[in-house]
């Protein structure tokens, strides 16, 4: 090419310098809450056991009762296909895949409660129960029998049990540091969160801990859940969720919506308390709007309906697991509760066959964006970022294979971390 041809303008230099001096500060602003997504893997569900029920044994429990159900009311692929009405072409891909899963990796985040499904005890009771579930959970990490995220759950920051959730946190977090430290998959859920003052309250204490224990600034973040209406909209008439965010100053990982205090703070009554009703999908619309952005995940709730009793009644609540499942995947809400061992099968079946039908279409796409070589969709860098993310969360769990995405794109998981805007990947 030739020299670069000078072309007309009528702007000087200082009126551009001028405005980026009056926008600096915005920019500045916009960097700090909404870095994007911060290139971890996201666990497709999370499953609560109560501080007195969790064992050494419990991952290995869970896994072992699961595919007992499996094998018992859908022995085989077509079985389970038939069930769930997965096509014909994905059922051997996934009933393979959810069998080795469940032998593998059952539960993918724990949370040992020690809130509604633990209840009010003896503070002898609950400090004894937080420092075996810390020495727990420093040995799985130890001998590697962990999930890839564990943690607890606390009692809330309202004022009739916090200073029992502060003294459990507290022993929880102190047992794992005397037995060597704070493990990376390490994960703090505070629940009924209505004010961001609460949310404040968290940061101070954990900033204290962190001081106490001489850690790193930061290093311990924590899920806020979101259980009641004054944390979708406020008494001034905002988005509480939103201010919660910013509240916990770069500490927050993820929102979780808690489906029937919810439900029941909205007045819905007991026999329409679901993750479907019109309360549930206004506050995680709210929800998901709020954290778009600022690297928070948004996590749908469970369904009380447990597959347990004769196979027709187990086949039931597998096709309503399955279908809620679905339908959050739908909505962008890419993980849930799970309550029961039999729900296991139908989490991971629905995740697996979503990521597992759409794989070859969306790597078609994204392989001609790459390309610019076109075809029947004209995709922009908006749609290629949420193809390769759509890629990227099927590979962590394990739906797809690395080889097969590489196969069908031509890209490295390094090329799928690039353009869904993603730091390098990290487990």
């Amino acid at each position: 090419m030739g020299q670069q041809e000078t072309v007309a303008t009528s702007l000087a230099d200082t009126v551009r310098e001028g405005i980026g001096a009056a926008l600096a500060a915005v920019d500045a602003d916009l960097a700090r809450r909404y870095p994007g997504d911060p290139g971890t893997r996201q666990p497709v569900h999370t499953v609560y056991v109560p501080g007195d029920v969790f064992a050494a044994d419990t991952l290995r429990s869970w896994g072992e009762a699961a595919l007992a159900a499996l094998d018992e009311h859908a022995p085989d692929a077509g079985a389970l296909a038939a069930v769930l009405g997965i096509p014909d072409e994905l059922a051997g891909p996934v009933h393979e895949r959810v069998r080795a899963k469940l032998e593998r990796e059952p539960v993918e985040d724990l949370r040992i409660d020690f809130e509604d499904g633990y209840g009010p005890r003896p503070d002898a009771e609950e400090d004894a129960a937080a420092a075996r579930a810390a020495a727990l959970v420093a040995a799985a990490y130890e001998n590697g029998t962990a999930a890839p995220y564990m943690g607890i759950r606390m009692k809330c920051m309202e004022a009739a049990v916090r200073d029992r959730g502060i003294r459990t946190l507290d022993i929880f977090l102190t047992g794992l540091m005397e037995a060597g430290g704070l493990p990376d998959g390490l994960v703090l859920t505070l629940p009924k969160v209505t004010y961001a003052e609460q949310v404040t309250a968290m940061v101070r204490l954990l900033e204290e801990f962190e001081k106490a224990r001489g850690l790193e600034s930061g290093r311990i973040g924590f899920e806020i859940q979101i259980e009641t209406t004054q944390s979708i909209l406020g008494a001034d008439g905002r988005a509480t969720v939103a201010r919660m965010i910013e509240a916990a100053e770069g500490r927050a990982t993820s929102l979780h919506y808690g489906t029937f205090d919810y439900s029941a703070s909205c007045g819905v009554s007991a026999a329409y308390q679901a993750s479907d009703h019109p309360a549930a999908d206004h506050a995680k619309a709210v929800m998901q709007v709020a954290a778009a952005g600022t690297g928070v995940r948004v996590s749908d709730g469970s369904t009380n309906v447990l597959p347990v009793g004769p196979t027709a009644q187990v086949h039931d609540a597998w096709r309503l697991h399955y279908g809620l499942t679905r339908r959050a995947l739908a909505r962008a809400y890419y993980q849930g509760w799970d309550m029961h061992p039999g729900h296991l099968p139908t989490r991971y079946a629905a995740v697996y066959a979503f990521y597992r039908e759409g794989l070859e279409k969306a790597a078609a796409r994204l392989a001609a964006y790459v390309a610019k070589a076109g075809g029947d969709v004209m995709d922009e860098p908006a749609t290629a970022k949420a193809l390769s993310g759509y890629l990227l969360r099927g590979l962590d769990c394990g739906a797809v294979d690395t080889d097969e995405v590489a196969r069908l794109t031509g890209l490295t998981r390094a090329d799928l971390d690039a353009l869904a805007g993603r730091p390098a990947h990290t487990a």
